[in-house]
């Protein structure tokens, strides 16, 4: 650009040629003139800085609108092909506080087919940082749909790695993933959930919605330690013994609480399996509470107790045992036959079926029935878990099943049936709804009483005996005063009995001067071995199991040990029978199995 022109004005010419003339001051004023360049330019300068004004604004607002407003969500297509923002759970704790599950926010990728340049390249490359089938990745790729899953929950790394393939239409959407700090530890009790934050089972699908509306964790009546301890023990008697699977709990008899529970075999709730077709082979199958069994001897004890409840029998009461009891083309015999008359301590110390049944014929199938209904045997068991099993009852009831539900056949129940009836049986005569939440001591809980006091005291001197005397004498544990029953029962398959493949077990309680807690072991399908002399019956397999379970329990469990031989436990724990010796007046009355030991 050039300079405008300047006109001087106001300036005396005259006397400029004159040397000493005196010098006027001028009067400069400058006189733009108007210039077309000039102009232009600086209406070019005001639209170019606005221009750059609004870009830099536009990418301002952008930035603003996916790092906060947008928090780093997924694209437009994403949110709608229905992808939601997940809802957090809250935590599963033990009794302890110790973490069962809890939740990480992760990265799940997706894709719009419509923007990938190369899907075959695409899918190859994909597969090369993350564990997925080249050819799924590439159908999804190939598809006219404009949103696809490629994998879900990855890791930090497989973020970073895609990120590094720079493959276009790839995205990112939060979502939250479970996970199980205690890996297959206590899988059937706290279950799982799916990758769209759902409960699938156990106490994560019983109490979806309370995980996902309260924040504050919630607290089991599990302790992992107890949970530990119980499944090693376990799982060393199914490989001692070949067993296909087997189960096991702890139980708090004051309360009801489990403190351990134990379904073996069992699964990893990160990748749990498909169901199976078969159940006893099924991983993801509740032995304690979706499994239904004839128990078996332990069933011994509900039927003594209704024997004594019921006051027409006693103590002394001695019933004939000397020879099986016939039914068409069934025997009901004992496993060890005495082939004596026996009172009511001997045919529970030698867990004898013969003399059970003739126990049972004093009481009648009528009342045996209603006992039964109100041990909670005809309706499946009160617990917090969604796999629960229906107990298999006669109907009718008639006098053949009073029979072999008296030493444990005829009548399915789960195992959780079992211990929470025999808590109940110990503890005073007060049965408690069995539960997996932590219970407050203080509050008041619940419960039914279904024996008496002295009834209850008697049985706990039986199982005493049956440890210091009877078929659970490896099931002692010295200090802890253990009191138990042993049972062994011929699994239902095919409509028959199959007499090789038994469920064998052990219900432990300890210590029996002041019963706290009740130990069950069930091994199922059992096999001999030199150890027990080829014998898979519940003294060999189940009684042992349980007493190294009440001797790593009892010191975690504040239970002191005590000298069995004192005075005192002497005489808390001996039966002094006041009534005198009677012979029951029993018939010969047929029944209908071989029942178990």
């Amino acid at each position: 650009m050039t300079d405008a022109p300047l006109s001087l004005t106001g300036f005396d010419m005259t006397g400029l040629d004159r040397p000493h003339a005196p010098r006027t001051e001028p009067r400069v004023r400058w006189q733009p003139h108007g210039n077309p360049a000039l102009e232009q330019g600086r209406h070019r300068l005001v639209v170019t800085a606005a221009m750059f004004a609004l870009a830099f604004g536009a990418v301002g607002l952008k930035l603003l609108d996916a790092t906060v407003l947008s928090r780093g969500g997924e694209p437009q297509v994403a949110r709608a092909a229905g992808a939601k923002a997940p809802t957090s759970r809250a935590d599963i704790v033990d009794r302890n506080g110790v973490l069962l599950a809890s939740s990480l926010t992760t990265e799940s990728l997706f894709a719009d087919p419509k923007l990938v340049i190369d899907p075959k390249e695409a899918a190859r490359r994909l597969t090369e940082v993350l564990d997925i089938k080249e050819q799924d990745v590439l159908a999804e790729l190939q598809s006219d749909k404009r949103f696809v899953w490629i994998k879900r929950n990855l890791t930090p790394r497989q973020v970073y790695e895609v990120n590094r393939l720079g493959i276009p239409g790839l995205a990112f959407q939060r979502e939250e993933r479970r996970i199980y700090p205690q890996g297959s530890l206590a899988a059937h009790v706290v279950g799982f959930s799916g990758v769209d934050n759902v409960g699938l089972m156990g106490i994560e699908q019983a109490f979806d919605r309370r995980l996902k509306e309260n924040q504050e964790p919630l607290r089991l009546s599990i302790d992992v330690r107890l949970q530990h301890i119980l499944r090693r023990e376990v799982q060393t008697a199914i490989d001692d013994f070949q067993a296909i699977g087997g189960a096991g709990m702890v139980m708090d008899v004051k309360t009801g609480e489990l403190l351990a529970m134990v379904s073996l075999p069992d699964f990893d709730p990160h990748n749990p399996p498909p169901p199976q077709e078969q159940q006893d082979l099924d991983p993801r199958f509740n032995r304690n509470t979706l499994g239904v069994y004839e128990m078996g001897s332990t069933f011994k004890i509900f039927n003594t107790a209704l024997a004594l409840e019921s006051g027409r029998v006693k103590l002394r009461d001695m019933f004939d045992a000397t020879r099986p009891i016939r039914i068409g083309r069934f025997t009901i015999s004992d496993f060890h036959a005495e082939n004596r008359w026996m009172d009511v301590v001997d045919v529970f110390k030698h867990s004898s079926n013969i003399g059970s049944v003739r126990m049972a014929e004093q009481v009648g199938p009528v009342a045996q029935k209603e006992f039964m209904t109100k041990l909670g045997f005809a309706r499946p068991a009160s617990l917090e878990l969604p796999e629960m099993g229906w107990p298999i009852i006669p109907n009718p009831w008639r006098d053949v099943n009073m029979m072999t539900i008296s030493f444990g056949h005829g009548m399915s129940v789960s195992p959780v049936h079992l211990v929470t009836a025999a808590a109940g049986v110990v503890n005073g005569g007060i049965m408690h709804p069995a539960t997996l939440l932590k219970r407050d001591r203080d509050a008041e809980i619940p419960g039914t009483r279904i024996v008496s006091e002295q009834t209850s005291d008697t049985l706990r001197k039986l199982m005493r005996i049956v440890v210091t005397e009877g078929t659970a004498r490896m099931a002692d544990a010295p200090g802890y005063l253990v009191g138990g029953k042993t049972g062994t029962a011929e699994k239902v398959k095919n409509g028959g009995y199959a007499r090789k493949a038994l469920i064998s077990s052990f219900l432990g309680v300890f210590p029996m001067n002041d019963p706290k807690y009740v130990v069950y072991v069930m091994v199922d399908e059992p096999k001999g071995n030199k150890k027990s002399f080829g014998y898979a019956t519940g003294g060999w397999v189940g009684a042992p199991t349980g007493g190294r379970i009440v001797a790593q329990a009892g010191p975690l469990l504040g239970v002191r040990p005590q000298d069995a031989q004192s005075p005192e436990i002497i005489h808390a724990l001996a039966i002094n029978p006041v009534d005198p010796p009677a012979v029951a007046q029993v018939a010969s009355v047929p029944a209908g199995s071989s029942g178990g030991r």
